[in-house]
């Protein structure tokens, strides 16, 4: 796991390229801790920048950026290329510098080009590679997008990176905010690709290929969700045991490749199905104890520790369990924004972040369970949404039109008519009020995507809060973007494969863990199991009060089913109450109405009329408001 940097400037304009390239790699040192490299072209124009995190192959051989044994290619990688010895044994016979899947990564591209290597990997990765034949820049990211890849182009000259601070390193870069992508972003608490915050920046898709050579750029998938889905929904023909023996096998193939390093491995246990079968896979493919780890909150209602201690000592790990108290966890809020490096506002970005600070101190790779929920069905949304689409489909026009007037009374109303306006908490999602006015909203929708959108959604119902913003089309609302299933549940599955999994699970992942320079690898991503998993029918994933029917299946060959059947938790952080006392000042200072008027990007009557009702107690808007305060404290972080 690593990190780079570079930029094509071909009308030679930027002075002391090597200079610059090592500059914007260094903002990446913490995804690179170990070792640093430049490579530059003046004539051609191309500068290339590293920071390694050594995994594979600890000797200098390893040292980025690398060329080929031809000189032709040259790259910087980030990610993990986890066939790379299957590869190595398809290439001709060679004599090898080292035996790092950078070089064999190279070695394909030599024999094979780029779109076919590109097809051949199994793995997490984004890459610049360099051809000095044709002088031509590819840039690639994974199928899934477990790592990330930005780009920026101005007057010719490409910037790209792996966090948007390298580019922001580069002297050109223009640092103008995209109102729309802070539209989206204050709705969702992510910013969807290809955005980023930056209207002159971008990330590069999931799963495709960018050729740019002299003024042309082309962006291209060399794998595609939304044509890999419609290939295989629903093929397996198999019953619900041959279905878990299958994935069985998949995932300790999967756990297998992920388990190779020359550093030491662990795994995150939560005590969940989906951290429990990895815990468990691992353990029984290792000769020794696997380092396990999880973090104990002292809020008895966030701790799930007893849970993971009760798995880690069934399946024997060695399990490492820190308390975490809310004076840790609020230390770190103030540095959020640097590790996201854009407005981020998933709140369990907090304990990963502290349970990759506290798993780096003994291991330097950790596999996690992420993923399993979008792929198996472990969430409501993926029983709920096509309940209520069917629902919505039956419904008469004229119904709906009706139904509609219920969207102008306000839930507050009506939990104040039913005697529950003093119920504001974490829980505001049960009140009458609320799923009364959630079930208006979604007869407003007009496909699949566009529940599953307002089910992400925030500020729905209220002025714009952006100043300048427009409804831009995204993933909810761009048929073209949208897979066309006959399944709605797999449509909602595939729909968060393309959206919420490489947008917000994947980015918080990723920059938790590389922010504490720990790298994370997630079996569940296989893209074999990706497939796998949207091949099975609904009916073996989910069924009528819970999802993850096959997975589960899995786990108890190797834990039994009392120590992990529990309620879903998830990694939540007791936010709301946070906001009520230790964080009331710090948020006071970022949402003053002066403070906002000034920025002029939001709405600062608004706004502020939200922090008054939240921190009197009248309404719970601490979703919305950390969206807010997430955006503010990076705005202020850029002196915004």
């Amino acid at each position: 796991m690593c990190g780079f940097a570079g930029f094509l400037d071909i009308s030679a304009t930027t002075p002391d390229r090597a200079r610059v390239v090592e500059a914007m790699a260094a903002t990446l040192v913490h995804r690179g801790p170990d070792d640093q490299g430049v490579w530059c072209d003046d004539q051609a124009g191309i500068a290339l920048g590293f920071r390694r995190l050594a995994i594979l192959d600890l000797s200098p051989q390893g040292h980025q950026p690398m060329a080929s044994r031809d000189g032709r290619w040259v790259i910087s990688f980030n990610g993990e290329i986890y066939n790379h010895g299957q590869l190595r044994g398809r290439l001709d016979p060679m004599e090898w510098r080292g035996h790092s899947d950078t070089e064999v990564l190279l070695e394909c591209v030599s024999r094979w080009g780029v779109e076919r290597a590109l097809a051949q990997f199994d793995g997490m990765f984004a890459l610049a590679l360099w051809d000095r034949l044709e002088q031509v820049l590819y840039l690639a990211r994974d199928r899934i997008g477990e790592k990330p890849l930005y780009w920026s182009e101005s007057n010719g000259r490409v910037i790209f990176g792996s966090e948007l601070k390298a580019l922001a390193a580069h002297p050109a870069f223009d640092r103008g905010i995209d109102r729309d992508a802070l539209a989206e972003y204050m709705r969702l608490g992510w910013i969807g690709s290809p955005r980023s915050i930056y209207a002159k920046a971008s990330k590069l898709p999931p799963g495709t290929l960018m050729t740019i050579k002299g003024a042309n750029r082309v962006i291209r998938p060399y794998w595609s969700a939304v044509e890999r889905a419609r290939a295989v929904a629903g093929s397996f023909t198999g019953g619900p045991a041959a279905a878990a023996e299958r994935l069985n096998q998949m995932l300790r193939s999967s756990i297998a490749l992920r388990m190779q390093a020359d550093v030491p491995v662990g795994v995150f246990l939560s005590g969940g199905v989906d951290s429990s079968v990895t815990a468990a896979i691992m353990q029984e493919l290792s000769h020794a104890p696997v380092h396990s780890f999880t973090i104990a909150f002292e809020a008895a209602g966030y701790d799930e520790s007893p849970y993971a201690r009760a798995v880690a000592q069934h399946v024997g790990t060695d399990h490492v369990e820190v308390p975490i108290s809310d004076a840790d966890a609020l230390a770190l809020v103030p540095h959020l924004p640097a590790i996201w490096d854009e407005p981020f506002a998933d709140p369990a970005q907090l304990p990963t972040a502290l349970l990759a600070q506290v798993t780096r101190k003994q291991v330097t790779v950790a596999l996690s369970g992420d993923g399993a929920d979008e792929l198996f069905g472990g969430y409501g949304i993926y029983r709920s949404i096509p309940r209520d689409w069917a629902s919505l489909s039956a419904m008469p026009a004229w119904l709906r039109g009706l139904a509609r007037a219920g969207k102008a009374v306000p839930p507050g109303l009506l939990n104040s008519a039913a005697g529950l306006s003093a119920l504001v908490g974490r829980k505001r999602r049960s009140y009458p009020g609320y799923r009364l006015r959630k079930a208006v909203e979604n007869l407003e929708a007009h496909s699949v995507a566009h529940m599953l959108g307002q089910h992400y959604s925030r500020w729905r119902g209220m002025p714009p809060l952006v100043r300048g913003a427009h409804a831009a089309p995204g993933l909810y609302t761009d048929p073209a973007r949208q897979p066309d299933l006959a399944d709605p549940a797999l449509q909602v599955m595939v729909l968060d494969a393309l959206g919420y999994l490489p947008d917000d699970l994947c980015v918080k992942t990723d920059r938790a863990t590389m922010a504490a320079s720990l790298e994370a690898r997630l079996p569940f991503l296989d893209h074999a199991i990706v497939e796998f998993a949207w091949s099975l029918p609904t009916a073996l994933k989910i069924n009528a009060t819970h999802g993850k029917t096959v997975l589960r299946d899995v786990l108890y060959r190797y834990v039994p089913q009392q120590l992990v059947d529990r309620p879903k938790m998830g990694f939540e952080v007791p936010i709301g109450r946070w906001l009520s006392g230790a964080l009331k000042s710090w948020a006071d200072d970022l949402l003053s109405e002066d403070r906002l008027r000034r920025q002029g990007l939001f709405d600062a009557k608004l706004l502020s009329r939200l922090w008054s009702d939240h921190r009197s107690g009248r309404k719970n808007w601490q979703t919305e408001l950390w969206h807010a305060l997430m955006a503010q404290a990076w705005l202020e972080k850029q002196g915004v």
